[in-house]
């Protein structure tokens, strides 16, 4: 069996960082934030369900999701939030799993921002956080989004809080300070997983 690790941390972290940094030393990274919008492209099952059950306005002119407008519709109706998850989770669950048995890496790592909120660390042997203080967290997300800090606020209040991630993580890897910091704490987790999954 393959050992998979998953990569979760709230906005802001360094998940992709961290994520980019394991792909440089040839290990595959299926991010789930990338087959979630495979998944609605145009033309598939998922994106024809979404727009029978809301209706047209969540399409742009060229057939395309209006990922904006969705976005704002269901941080206005919680309900809706709920009613989309179960159309789009059991796609993106699937296809995650297709894309982790292709893998041929040593092991293979699932990145997700909400990997214990939709139960994706149930796909993996082990979960990597990688955690970042609050303020510094909204402090870069605003500045590589250019987004609103209260928007990026209301992002992070409907993620699972920063200290039950730390409590749920197998292992933690602090990113508080320079990229290069971030980088060594890795490189010892990848030799501690290299020789997980030559157990595995």
């Amino acid at each position: 069996m393959r050992f998979i690790l998953g990569l979760t941390g709230g906005i802001g972290s360094g998940k992709t960082a961290a994520s980019q940094w394991f792909e440089t030393q040839g290990i595959t990274v299926v991010d789930a934030d990338i087959v979630a919008r495979e998944v609605v492209e145009i033309g598939k099952p998922v994106l024809q369900k979404i727009k029978d059950h809301f209706g047209d306005w969540v399409l742009l002119e060229d057939g395309a999701l209006d990922r904006r407008a969705l976005r704002d519709h269901i941080f206005k109706h919680p309900e809706a939030r709920k009613i989309l998850e179960n159309i789009t989770h059991p796609a993106i669950r699937l296809s995650i799993i297709e894309q982790l048995q292709r893998a041929t890496s040593p092991y293979a790592i699932l990145v997700s921002p909400l990997l214990f909120e939709t139960n994706q660390h149930q796909l993996t042997q082990r979960t990597l956080l990688i955690d970042a203080s609050t303020e510094l967290q909204i402090l870069r997300a605003s500045q590589r989004d250019h987004q609103d800090i209260e928007q990026i606020k209301k992002i992070m209040s409907a993620q699972m809080s920063r200290e039950e991630k730390l409590k749920r993580a197998d292992d933690v890897v602090i990113n508080d300070g320079e990229l290069d910091h971030l980088y060594q704490q890795l490189a010892v987790k990848h030799q501690y997983y290299l020789s997980l999954a030559q157990q595995a």
